[in-house]
């Protein structure tokens, strides 16, 4: 793999985290309300506005990375996305990691790397 094409999926898993964590953080505190009220509540927190800016920027970066990778390959390697926003989710709000779920991490990593090496 190229620099560049190294480069655009290490930007892409990035975007993507923050945009993730993002979402979580503007959802955090909404369940204290229901329906619309719910929504209002987070549209009002910039929160998600930053991970709507981050799902744009994510397009763009993805759409990149696809024009120079083939479409089974991209993909596979977009699944290390799981492990870096499940890995930040425990870092920055204290979710549990089951064993389980460390055991996908492992095997989701090993996936990835196979597929980067080939």
């Amino acid at each position: 793999m190229s620099q560049l094409t190294l480069l655009l999926w290490f930007l892409n898993v990035a975007v993507d985290t923050v945009g993730q964590l993002s979402f979580k953080a503007a959802a955090h505190g909404s369940v204290e309300y229901s329906g619309l009220r719910q929504w209002r509540f987070m549209l009002r927190r910039p929160w998600i506005w930053l991970g709507v800016g981050c799902y744009v920027v994510e397009f763009v970066l993805w759409l990149a990375f696809l024009a120079l990778v083939p479409l089974s390959v991209g993909v596979m390697l977009g699944s290390i996305n799981v492990v870096v926003i499940m890995i930040a989710g425990r870092l920055w709000f204290h979710e549990k990691l089951s064993r389980w779920r460390v055991a996908g991490i492992l095997l989701i990593a090993a996936g990835v790397g196979v597929v980067g090496i080939g």
